[in-house]
Parts: C-alpha cells; sequence; structure tokens
C-alpha cells in the first residue's frame, strides 16, 4: 500500500496525499483552487498559528461553518497539533451550540460571520463559556473574533520546525474528533473516535464505492456530520479526488454544478435523489459524468434505484448504514448488489466489523428474525466523553455496541433496518431525537407534559409531530407553539404539527405508550 493507505494519523494522510497527487487539485470552492501540496502547506501554517495561540494538545478545538474550504484547512490544522475536532451543526440555535461547547470545554471556536442571514458568533452572546479563550471568523468580520487573515498571520509568530515536532506527537491512538450526537435521555454526548480507527474505516468505505484519484466529488452533506466529514472530504482526500463543497442544497444548483463540473461522485440522503429527479428542468442539464451514488437513512423505493441509473446515470449506487459511535459506518451494499437488495437493505457489515441482531438477553437471533442491532469492531468509539456510565450502558462487557436499532440479518448478512428502540427517526438526512424536543417543549409556558413522534413526510422521510398536555388552567395554542419552537431549536426538529390532549396515554408503568400516538395518527 501507499503511504497515503498507510497513514495513521490525518496530517500525516494529508502530507502523503501531497506527496503521491502534488499539483492535482484538492478543493474547489467557487473562484477558489487549491492543490494538493498548496493545501497541505495551508494546513502546517494555519497550524503554526494555533500553536501561537497556545493550543495545547489533547485540547478541543470546535467548528461552526457551513461547506467551506477554511473548514477543512481549519480541520486538518487542529488534528497537525493534537487537538480535537468538535463539530457543530449549523442549524443550531445559540444556546444549543453553547451546550456542545461548555460540554466538550473547547478552548477555541471557528465560526462563520454571516450565513444565510444569520449573524452566527451573535448567537452566543449571552451565552457563558468559561473555557472558550479565542473565535476566529472563517469569513467576514465579527466584534470579538480575529479574522482568518489575522488568524493566519499569527504562523510567523512560530518556527516550522516547532510545528513539526507537535505534529510528530500525533499517533493514532490520539482523539481525533468528538462528535456529539443525542441519546434517549435528550441530552446530546459527545462521542470520542481516534485517527487511526477513522482512516482504516474510510479506507475501507473508500474501496468499496470505488472512489478514484481525479473523481470530482460534489459534497452536499455536511462537513458537521460524519457523513459529510469522513465518508466526505477526509475519503476524497485519501483517494486523490477533487472535493466541490457546496453550501445549502438547492436542487438547481446541484444540476447546474454537476453539468458545469463534471461532477462523478455524488453521496447523499434519498431526499437528494428524489428532488433531482422530480425537477421539471433536470433534462437541460448534462448529467453524464455523474458515476458514485451513496445514500441511506431512509427506506428506498426500488424504483427510485432504477431511475437513479436510468436517467441519472449513476453506475455505482449502495445504501448504507452507520452511527455516530461507529465512526459513522456499520454496513455497506458492494458494487453490483441487486436494485432490490440495495432499496431494501443497507448491505453488510464493513471489513473487520461483525453486525448482530439480539434478543432481549443479549443472544443472537436467527436469520430473518427481528432483534437489536449490535455492532464490535475496530470502528468503535472510545467512549462518551465524560460519561463513563452512559458508555457502560451502550458497550457490554463483550465489547458489543448496543444502536437501539432495530433489524432483520438474512441469510447472506445484509440487514434490514425496521425500527428503533430509541425511538430516533431521521428528518431528511438528520437524527431527530424525540426526547430532545420533548425536553424543549418543556419550557413553553402553559406545557405539562409533552411527547414527540416521527410521522411520514414525501419529501423528508419523516417529520417530528408532538402532542402536548396543557397544564391545569392553561390554554395552548399549536400554531404560537411550532412558532415557539423555530425560534429555539434547529429547523429539522421544529414539529410540523401539534396536537392537543386532555389526558395522555399510558402504560403501567405510568409511561406515555407512543404507539398509541402512532396508531392516533394513522386512523
Amino acid at each position: 500500500m501507499s503511504p497515503v493507505e498507510t497513514a495513521s494519523t490525518i496530517p500525516q494522510l494529508l502530507a502523503a496525499a501531497a506527496r503521491q497527487y502534488g499539483d492535482a487539485p484538492a478543493i474547489e470552492d467557487a473562484a477558489w483552487r487549491v492543490s494538493y501540496r498548496e493545501l497541505d502547506a495551508l494546513r502546517r501554517q494555519a497550524a503554526r498559528a494555533l500553536l501561537a495561540l497556545d493550543v495545547a494538545h489533547g485540547e478541543r478545538v470546535a467548528i461552526w461553518a457551513p461547506n467551506i474550504w477554511e473548514w477543512i484547512v481549519a480541520a486538518t490544522a487542529l488534528h497537525s497539533v493534537g487537538a480535537a475536532l468538535v463539530p457543530l451543526n449549523t442549524r443550531m440555535k445559540g444556546s444549543e451550540a453553547a451546550f456542545v461547547l461548555r460540554e466538550s470545554g473547547a478552548s477555541v471556536l471557528f465560526v462563520i460571520g454571516e450565513f444565510l442571514g444569520v449573524d452566527y458568533p451573535a448567537l452566543l452572546d449571552d451565552e457563558e463559556l468559561p473555557a472558550l479563550r479565542q473565535r476566529i471568523a472563517l469569513r467576514g468580520t465579527a466584534p470579538g473574533c480575529l479574522s482568518w487573515e489575522a488568524f493566519i498571520a499569527r504562523a510567523a509568530e512560530v518556527a516550522p520546525t516547532a510545528q513539526a515536532a507537535r505534529e510528530a506527537a500525533v499517533h493514532g491512538e490520539c482523539m481525533s474528533d468528538l462528535l456529539f450526537t443525542s441519546g434517549t435521555t435528550g441530552k446530546p454526548k459527545g462521542v470520542m473516535t481516534r485517527h487511526a480507527q477513522n482512516l482504516q474505516v474510510v479506507r475501507d468505505w473508500s474501496a468499496v464505492v470505488g472512489l478514484q484519484p481525479g473523481d470530482r466529488y460534489l459534497i452536499v452533506n455536511p462537513f458537521f456530520h460524519s457523513f459529510g466529514y469522513k465518508a466526505g472530504w477526509l475519503a476524497a482526500l485519501m483517494r486523490g479526488c477533487t472535493l466541490l463543497p457546496q453550501q445549502v442544497f438547492d436542487v438547481q444548483a446541484v444540476l447546474a454544478c454537476v453539468a458545469r463540473e463534471r461532477i462523478n461522485v455524488l453521496p447523499g440522503p434519498p431526499t437528494l435523489y428524489q428532488s433531482l429527479l422530480a425537477d421539471p428542468q433536470r433534462g437541460a442539464f448534462d448529467l453524464s459524468s455523474l458515476r458514485v451514488a451513496v445514500t441511506g437513512a431512509a427506506a428506498i423505493p426500488v424504483e427510485m434505484i432504477g431511475r437513479m441509473r436510468d436517467e441519472l446515470g449513476f453506475s455505482t449506487i449502495v445504501t448504507a448504514y452507520g452511527l455516530t459511535e461507529s465512526c459513522g459506518f456499520v454496513t455497506i451494499c458492494r458494487p453490483g448488489d441487486a436494485p432490490q437488495l440495495v432499496a431494501s437493505t443497507s448491505g453488510r457489515a464493513m471489513p473487520g466489523v461483525e453486525v448482530r441482531c439480539v434478543d432481549g438477553a443479549g443472544q443472537p437471533v436467527p436469520a430473518g428474525q427481528a432483534g437489536e442491532i449490535v455492532v464490535r469492531g475496530y470502528n468503535l468509539m472510545q467512549g462518551y466523553f465524560n460519561d463513563p456510565q452512559a458508555t457502560a450502558e451502550t458497550i457490554d462487557a463483550d465489547g458489543w455496541l448496543h444502536t437501539g436499532d432495530i433489524g432483520v440479518l438474512d441469510a447472506d448478512g445484509y440487514l434490514r433496518i425496521t425500527d428503533r428502540l430509541k425511538d430516533m427517526f431521521i428528518t431528511g438526512g438528520f437524527n431527530v431525537y424525540p426526547a430532545e424536543i420533548e425536553q424543549s417543549l418543556l419550557d413553553y409556558p402553559g406545557v405539562a407534559q409533552a411527547a414527540v413522534i416521527g410521522i411520514p413526510d414525501e419529501r423528508l422521510g419523516e417529520v417530528a409531530m408532538a402532542f402536548l398536555l396543557p397544564a391545569p388552567g392553561r390554554v395552548l395554542d399549536s400554531a404560537s407553539v411550532i412558532s415557539w419552537c423555530r425560534e429555539h431549536m434547529a429547523n429539522y426538529k421544529v414539529p410540523r404539527r401539534v396536537q392537543l390532549l386532555e389526558a395522555m396515554p399510558l402504560n403501567a408503568a405510568g409511561k406515555v405508550t407512543k404507539n398509541v400516538l402512532r396508531e392516533w395518527v394513522t386512523r
């Protein structure tokens, strides 16, 4: 294998890629173009700037921005000084982002100045962030933030030899990132993963989907998500692709970009392909360059797989399943799998990864029988940050990670996901956790009890629906509740429907029976 394939840290990967791919284009972001050699020089320069800010090995550094080239430079720079990446969802409100910043103890924040009309630095004005000592505006200027240009200028204060020495101290077992997910408690938890395990699983994923040097890879999936980060820009740089970041998903913009830039690789949630297929002007664009599609996170009609091949021109279409706690990867279909298999399953286990479906006692169930999906392998997280109890509740004594998802394995090891023990559902590719929304809804004046379920949505797969029990003597208005939610929650979490109840359906233990709520909706 080449040095790129054997790298055990992300900075080693960037250095090896610079040697192997040289002047080949690494990133093209609007008018900005950078080669692999130039990208490596940029991340070393930014790493020196971080050292000038006294960022220590093991510190956490956050990035809150859309898909732009500076995101990648900042991420690879912080990796190069031994810091751990903490990505923040651009749809978060200030309080949500502040919670992650406090929980992670992030000392530095790279933040977009303005995006889609939102002043991101200002969202944190009223938040207590005792560990955060430096903010850097990736684009534009903002009060209290160092500009990107001023930040990069700080590199002159640190000798290249000092940066090289720090980088040499980074090894494969160092924490590379701390991605926050939400659990059934409704509180986001930080998932710790390491350089070497991430690179190994990205290497295997890239080989399965067939990424090739020179491929032009349009990354619509957000960089703050493991799909856009690990299966996105990290995979692209490992395989010598040219990555093109897309800040927001707009059907016409994607179609125009595919035609203009001759895009070969376009992963995304099923809604991305459904939107492309439904666009009435699609025929005006030359999509003949498309080759690789990777999707998942929702059920896919078999007919759509056929249309993706016939009308969008993809020759490789695979579905996959993963979770943050598994570096984002568990199972994947293989090129050549039948459309029925691609549409109805999430593939089979990645190399070196074990997948089982088990009963309530943790014993494997026969093929074709439903059980909880458990996973074991090198790809499992190192644990939840500062939460050993939650870690022990998730990974058992035999090393199996209990996903909380229900699935069925067939005789060939292909996995079909049938339900979710944790009630999590997916809206447009984003994981939505009802407990988190319920916890927020209890802050609304007059709400005594809240229950949230996912209901079908033609465009987004599923969306949230809230059932609310008013406090005695209080009157609630559904439209006002939804309006309040839009102000206090990321958009994908906002309930699209609110139903007021006189009493919640409860079981003998006093818990809300969400199956009853689902039955009410389907009547």
